[in-house]
């Protein structure tokens, strides 16, 4: 075996360590999630009178 075929073997047999993947995963549940947070957080503080 030659080097280059060694390097290729192994970058391609690593295991991912839980780094930025390019999946989109539950991202409108997210954004879903982010907004009732901003309206929830809106509502408290004009309620507090705060604004």
């Amino acid at each position: 075996m030659s080097a280059t075929t060694t390097l290729a073997a192994r970058l391609s047999s690593r295991t991912r360590t839980g780094g930025p993947r390019d999946d989109r995963g539950p991202e409108v549940l997210e954004h879903v999630l982010g907004w009732t947070l901003v309206v929830l957080l809106a509502v408290l503080v004009t309620r507090a009178g705060l604004m």
